[in-house]
C-alpha cells in the first residue's frame, strides 16, 4: 500500500491546458482531504507548459527530496513544427505572424538541419518563459508588451529524429537534457530554413527511466491518491 506522507512517485499524464501546479494542486488538494494533514509536501519535477501534454512526475513526503536528481534526467519529447510562420512565444500561445511560402523545402533539407541540431548548443531560451530577469517571470514582462533579455544557455540535443513530414509540417522525436526549450528548437529549425517556424503540438513521453505509457490520468491518480492514503 502507498504511503504519501512517506514519500511517493506519481507519474501523471498532464492534459492539454492544465498547468504543472494545476495537476500538483489537485492532488495536494485531495491527500489533505484523505489524511487530514494539512502540510503535505507535494511537488513535480520538471515543469510542463499547459499547451503540453504528456509526463509529469509528482513526488509526495520524503520523496520531493529526489526532485532535484529527476529533474536532471534526460527527456524525451514527441510533436509537431509548422513552417511558414512565427510567433512571439514559439508556440501557439500567441498568434501565428509573418507568414512565408514553404513549397520549396525538400526532404533532404529538413533532414540535414534536424542532424546538424543535435549535440551541445547554446540555446536561446524564449521571451514567453517561466526564467527570471530582475526577479520577475520573462512570461509576465513579454505579456506586459515588454522585451527581456535573454541569456542562452547550454544544453544537449541527444537525437532529433524526424518520424514524419506532412506539407509544411515536421513530426518529431527529440531527447534532449534538462533545461531544453522544444519551442526554440522549432524557432531556430525554421529561421535555419529562412521560412519561419513555431512548434505546433509537445508531447514529454520520458524523463530517463520513466515513461508516459505507465503513468496515470489527472482523475485516475487523484482516486487513487484519495483511496489509498496512509499516513
Amino acid at each position: 500500500m502507498p504511503n504519501f506522507i512517506a514519500g511517493e512517485v506519481l507519474l501523471i499524464d498532464k492534459p492539454l491546458t492544465w498547468t504543472s501546479f494545476d495537476a500538483v494542486n489537485k492532488l495536494k488538494y485531495g491527500l489533505q482531504r484523505s489524511t487530514g494533514v494539512k502540510k503535505v509536501k507535494v511537488g513535480h519535477a520538471g515543469t510542463l507548459d499547459p499547451l503540453a501534454s504528456g509526463l509529469l512526475i509528482v513526488c509526495t513526503g520524503k520523496k520531493t527530496k529526489t526532485i532535484e536528481s529527476i529533474q536532471g534526467l534526460k527527456k524525451e519529447y514527441t510533436g509537431i513544427i509548422q513552417f511558414g510562420a512565427t510567433t512571439p512565444s514559439y508556440d501557439l500561445e500567441t498568434q501565428p505572424e509573418n507568414f512565408q511560402e514553404t513549397g520549396h523545402l525538400t526532404e533532404e533539407q529538413l533532414f540535414k538541419v534536424a542532424k546538424s541540431m543535435e549535440g551541445e548548443v547554446d540555446q536561446l531560451p524564449p521571451i514567453f518563459s517561466a526564467k527570471k530577469i530582475g526577479g520577475k517571470r520573462a512570461y509576465q514582462l513579454a505579456r506586459e508588451g515588454k522585451h527581456p533579455e535573454m541569456k542562452t544557455k547550454r544544453v544537449v540535443i541527444h537525437s532529433f529524429e524526424i518520424e514524419e513530414i506532412k506539407g509544411d509540417e515536421l513530426h518529431f522525436r527529440i531527447e534532449c537534457s534538462k533545461g531544453t526549450y522544444i519551442r526554440s528548437i522549432a524557432h531556430d529549425f525554421g529561421k535555419t530554413l529562412g521560412v519561419g517556424g513555431y512548434l505546433k503540438a509537445l508531447r514529454r513521453t520520458k524523463i530517463g527511466k520513466y515513461d508516459v505509457t505507465t503513468s496515470m490520468s489527472i482523475e485516475e491518480a487523484s482516486a487513487y491518491v484519495e483511496q489509498h492514503s496512509l499516513i
